[in-house]
């Protein structure tokens, strides 16, 4: 939200007062609060007939400083987000010029006896400041009123995150307004919308605000990041790296790590699709037919028709089309593959389930008493009350019959069209509960998950979140469309979620509206089955390749083989992302920080630390991709290229069943044999462990099992004639090591540490 008019006036209509001085300030052990008042003191007289702001320093983790900004006190009715702040010891120094506030190796200096400043230090050097008049308490003409911070940023700063944007992956020069929306993916809207980004120059901002947040990214003042509450307080917590990696790591450990999605979500999920016709038969014909073809499915997932029309949700299936659901899931079950339901949290006025929620209290409410409905979707649909215990119950009982029915997870959609003059069971503030609803919703569905398959057992496929939320996988993309530049778009969208404190991610292969083409289907499974997770959806068509074409059942068989040949690879990435809760799938410059070429580039990305990605956005199978600097191995054939220091542009041509898959330099790589029927197997047994241009010296990879523990251990030594390779845990007859190209096969290793010698060429 833009409060200036240019960069010298202020709008019209608006007032915006600043703090000019420290007039005083109190400290405790861990708190330093100043009193700054909008008016220079120089006499008794001038304490009189003005505001003044009242600012509070703390450290909820080390390396983190809360400012907390107050004009007026104010009760707050919640909610606010579930951070997990730690007891931290702060040190506090004072001189006559300045008074410093440092946690770790962070520094906040505040200046005494001059204008108001307010400095970030991270291993004393500046990061970002609060300048003289950036911070403002702003009125407007009809009685609003709004807190502002605005925090310098330097020559070739840049900002990425904000949650899921599909606008440009680089912030800077944008407005951005932090407020779920179903709008699509290709708007400035999001579904997904986190107040938290992250700076190339080595910290992290999340202003703490459940409500709207306007961002003004080098926009309104371009070398400034400005942010903006409507109320009489503001919170924002810097974060200091200093890599991206420990941004997100901090960033994460305070609003909460990602929970491990099971190995088998992993696998491809195919849909029904939204508007397409479909029964027992159609369903089975899918499954069998995939099969068939030797294409392995891991999910097959029911989407909205499942129930009757105008009657979403009353989570009974629809006995026209599935007379006999219990056993249709048992004999899904039989051939291997889960099974997902659609939901959302709406009830339509048909369904069953109306009278009774309205009854006892159990949907949104108008002031006047009455529940608050309106016609967007479902005809006169009410939205459940996830602030009413009672009604999380009402709700998850009927999701718990589905579960001992025999589905396996839902597909949680929907939960961003909010309203903010509904009334709360709790008395929740609307305008604070419009975001924060997707973090209630998804934690009921996902915590009765829990409850009844297990801890390790529990996925959603949702489409909202807010702070959190990354606590309640697998996120998707949205509704997107069936063209080259909305998959590029999804990519964007997916990498600026995933810096935002998110570690699993999927999008609709092949676009969810419009007709797909054969070219673009392939294209896009592609990219699908090289992501974390991989799922086949529609709008008006179904999924299935061989629609297409058959060349579409070549690509799909060969890379749904291919990620359940990576899966010991990849699911030991994910238990690293679910500890540290930096995300699988990564945009360059989180491996490559000191390559400022790879700032900027939005359709490559990380599949886990060692395989670069570059999805092919184009009919022609023309792709312009960027190496970095290092030796890097072709996973799909194995060429290997030698890139300079300065990094390489790369233009190739790929047919379906290629694309560049790189494996960058001193990797090991655990991969399983080839053909496997599920993504959930034994990781250990059977392996090929591929050495990727290890350099001299000492390297090590480990190895968790489906359940994310970990069961095994490859230590390799080399140095210019010999390599040393110790094996710890591995079990089966073939071990193959392919080292720079040369298959060594070790027959029968034991789960004792096996030591193997090789010499070098």
């Amino acid at each position: 939200m833009k409060f200036t008019d240019g960069y010298w006036m202020t709008k019209k209509g608006y007032t915006i007062q600043t703090p000019k001085e420290v007039f005083t300030f109190d400290t405790t052990k861990e708190t330093v609060t100043l009193y700054a008042p909008y008016k220079k003191i120089e006499g008794r007289g001038d304490t009189l007939n003005m505001g003044m702001s009242t600012i509070t320093l703390s450290s909820p983790l080390e390396d983190m400083i809360s400012v907390k900004i107050i004009h007026h006190e104010k009760n707050n009715p919640g909610p606010v987000f579930e951070l997990q702040k730690e007891e931290t010891h702060p040190s506090i120094d004072e001189s006559q010029q300045e008074l410093s506030f440092t946690s770790g190796s962070l520094k906040a200096k505040i200046a005494l006896n001059d204008k108001f400043r307010l400095q970030f230090f991270g291993h004393n050097q500046l990061l970002t400041e609060s300048p003289f008049g950036a911070q403002g308490e702003i009125n407007h003409v009809d009685g609003t009123h709004y807190m502002r911070e605005q925090l310098a940023l330097g020559v070739d700063e840049q900002i990425y995150g904000l949650g899921e944007r599909f606008t440009p992956f680089i912030k800077n020069g944008q407005t951005v307004d932090s407020w779920n929306e179903d709008g699509g993916t290709g708007s400035e809207q999001a579904y997904k919308n986190i107040p938290f980004y992250m700076s190339s120059n080595g910290y992290g901002v999340f202003v703490n605000h459940p409500e709207k947040v306007s961002f003004e990214i080098a926009s309104e003042n371009v070398s400034r990041a400005q942010f903006s509450v409507e109320g009489e307080s503001l919170e924002y917590i810097i974060i200091y790296g200093p890599t991206p990696k420990e941004i997100i790591e901090k960033y994460t450990q305070l609003t909460g790590k990602p929970t491990l999605p099971p190995a088998w979500s992993f696998g491809l999920w195919l849909s029904t699709s939204f508007t397409t016709d479909y029964s027992e038969a159609t369903v089975m014909s899918f499954i069998d037919g995939m099969l068939e073809r030797e294409i392995p499915i891991e999910v097959f997932h029911f989407d909205c028709f499942w129930m009757k029309a105008f009657e979403w949700c009353n989570f009974k299936w629809d006995e026209k089309l599935f007379p006999d659901p219990e056993g249709m899931i048992k004999r899904i079950h039989d051939k291997g593959i889960k099974v997902c339901v659609w939901i959302n949290p709406y009830i339509g006025q048909k369904s069953p389930l109306f009278e009774e929620g309205k009854k006892n209290g159990y949907f949104l409410k108008q002031a006047d008493g009455n529940v608050w409905q309106w016609d967007m979707w479902q005809a006169g649909q009410g939205i459940v009350d996830f602030t009413n215990p009672a009604a999380v119950k009402w709700y998850q009982g009927y999701l718990s019959e589905l579960l001992e029915m025999g589905v396996d997870c839902f597909k949680t959609d929907f939960g961003e069209r909010i309203p903010t003059d509904a009334v709360y069971f709790d008395h929740s503030d609307p305008n604070k509960t419009h975001n924060y609803y997707s973090y209630l919703y998804n934690e009921a569905v996902f915590s009765l998950l829990q409850e009844k398959r297990g801890a390790n057992e529990a996925v959603l496929f949702a489409r909202s979140g807010t702070v959190g939320s990354q606590k309640f996988p697998v996120h998707w993309g949205g509704d997107n469309l069936s063209q080259y530049v909305s998959m590029a778009e999804t990519l964007r969208g997916g990498l600026s979620f995933l810096l935002s404190g998110f570690g699993f991610w999927s999008h609709d292969i092949g676009g969810f509206e419009e007709n797909a083409t054969a070219d673009i289907y392939k294209r896009w499974t592609q990219f699908g089955l090289l992501s974390t997770h991989s799922r086949y959806h529609g709008n008006i068509e179904y999924r299935v390749p061989w629609l297409y074409d058959e060349e579409a059942v070549d690509v799909t068989r060969k890379f749904t083989q291919l990620k359940a040949q990576l899966m010991p690879y990849l699911y030991t990435q994910a238990v690293a992302t679910a500890k540290t809760g930096v995300p699988m799938m990564r945009p360059l410059f989180m491996e490559y920080v000191e390559d400022k070429n790879t700032y900027f580039i939005d359709k490559q990305y990380f599949l886990g630390e060692s395989i670069m990605v570059a999805p092919v956005f184009s009919d022609s199978g023309k792709v312009q991709y960027y190496l970095p600097q290092g030796c890097w191995t072709q996973l799909l054939n194995n060429e290997v290229k030698e890139v300079s220091r300065n990094g390489q542009w790369q233009t190739e041509t790929h047919d379906y069943l290629s694309l560049p898959v790189w494996v960058k330099e001193n990797s090991i790589v655990i991969m399983g044999r080839e053909n496997h029927q599920s993504v959930a197997y034994d990781y250990k047994d059977q392996v090929e462990i591929h050495c990727y241009q290890l350099s001299a010296g000492s390297h090590q990879q480990e190895l968790m099992s489906n359940s994310g523990d970990l069961v095994a251990k490859v230590k390799i030594e080399k140095n210019a004639g010999n390599i040393t390779i110790s094996l710890e845990g591995f079990t089966g007859e073939n071990i193959i090591f392919i080292h720079e190209g040369e298959k060594i096969i070790k027959q029968e290793v034991t789960g004792n540490t096996t030591v193997i010698n090789l010499e070098t060429r």
